[in-house]
């Protein structure tokens, strides 16, 4: 298996600028990884997803004022950022057509948008309304950014509020070297920092979660058969967690990249390439999680579904599901669910089991590219990187080469 060399990440306890004194501020210069796109939303489509609206996206690195910290927000310097593969469907486009290929929610604004919304770093401010971390503590991140308000959030379903903004999408997010991010994200994991693999295991929280949700929301438990779509970060996150937290019986992995399909089989009792599978007589499946994005498996699978099986779709991709099987559904009283996010415990109970020793976080990690223009030479090829890693990292320069400007009396 193809790795990438770790580069050690910068100490928690390096010296960086101070980002506030009494009553003044200190603006600070960020480096940032930007894509800007073309709007050109297709002609007769009503309700156009981004895929529909972003064509012929441009990668860039440029450096950004960070002004006045907001009271709700905080400043940090990134140590190690998720790259995920919303990130690369973002730059990624039809070749026909030139769209982007993400369709999950996402706005571009003219002056571009800061992708990326996995990651851990250190604080190096806080706003005056923050009150539960303090400057020095090393962080991770949540990426729905919810309201509290609406109909779904009163009811505890955060993942499903109304008004979510997506961090990296709909917000910018966590590929610069300072990020200014909305402190009810955040989560305390200053108890990781001690090492490289406790950094990278935070990293790699957001996923991890996005994939517990979704073995929860399917029912997965002890004896159940489970076929997961898919061997990317949340895929094998999924695989993982059904087989040593959830008690599933069996574990089926389908994924087309061999790299992928062989990092897999530590969590499963067997993996396959697509129409390998299909040729098998894997029958009586309980659950099926697909996170690959392909409608198509989804249909392809049904009728092999046990009484009461579950189905959970998790992968984006913009394609339309077609099912025939609609009396095979309705005669085996089989759950079809769409599952997305990570909120409502997910994150504290993935670092429990972590600091059990009954997950290993990192062990998905495959690569480390250093700095924001390691990254944009990465995501200018996205097939290449679908095809060598699972989870690739990117590692950002220390801080104490950040620029600051002179501080600035407020009013």
């Amino acid at each position: 298996m193809r790795r990438h060399s770790f580069v050690a990440a910068p100490s928690i306890l390096q010296t960086t600028p101070r980002m506030v004194e009494c009553n003044r501020v200190i603006f600070m210069e960020s480096n940032v990884l930007l894509v800007r796109a073309e709007r050109a939303p297709l002609a007769g489509v009503a309700d156009p997803g981004p895929h529909q609206i972003y064509r012929n996206p441009i990668v860039t690195v440029e450096t950004r004022e960070l002004g006045a910290l907001h009271p709700d927000e905080m400043r940090v310097a990134m140590i190690y950022a998720g790259v995920c593969g919303t990130d690369t469907h973002v730059v990624q486009t039809n070749p026909a057509t030139g769209y982007i290929r993400c369709s999950a929610p996402l706005r571009i604004p003219p002056g571009g948008r800061v992708i990326g919304h996995e990651g851990v770093g250190r604080v190096l401010a806080t706003g005056t309304h923050v009150r539960h971390v303090k400057p020095g503590a090393c962080v991770t991140f949540e990426s729905i950014i919810v309201c509290h308000y609406c109909d779904a959030c009163r009811r505890g379903c955060f993942n499903q509020c109304r008004r979510a903004r997506l961090l990296g999408l709909e917000k910018d997010g966590l590929f610069g070297t300072v990020v200014d991010v909305p402190s009810l994200l955040s989560h305390d994991v200053t108890a990781l920092a001690g090492s490289e693999a406790g950094l990278r295991a935070a990293a790699c929280l957001e996923p991890a979660g996005v994939a517990y949700v979704a073995c929860q929301n399917t029912r997965v438990s002890g004896g159940d058969r489970v076929v997961i779509f898919g061997a990317g970060p949340i895929g094998l996150f999924a695989a993982m967690l059904c087989k040593l937290v959830f008690g599933a019986a069996e574990v089926h992995v389908v994924e087309p990249v061999p790299l992928r399909r062989e990092l897999a089989r530590r969590w499963s009792d067997r993996t396959y390439a697509v129409e390998e599978f299909f040729a098998e007589p894997v029958r009586a499946i309980d659950v099926v999680l697909e996170a690959a994005g392909e409608m198509s498996n989804v249909s392809r699978v049904f009728r092999r579904l046990n009484a009461n099986g579950r189905v959970a779709l998790l992968g984006r991709s913009g394609a339309a599901l077609s099912l025939d099987a609609v009396d095979h559904m309705i005669t085996n009283q089989i759950l079809l669910v769409g599952s997305r996010g990570h909120l409502g415990g997910a994150f504290a109970n993935i670092l429990s089991l972590y600091g059990k020793g009954r997950f290993p976080l990192d062990a998905v990690v495959t690569g480390t590219v250093v700095g924001l223009e390691g990254l944009r030479d990465v995501l200018r090829a996205p097939e290449q990187l679908a095809r060598e890693q699972c989870k690739l990292l990117v590692r950002m320069p220390g801080t104490a080469a950040a620029k600051t400007r002179r501080a600035r009396p407020t009013k």
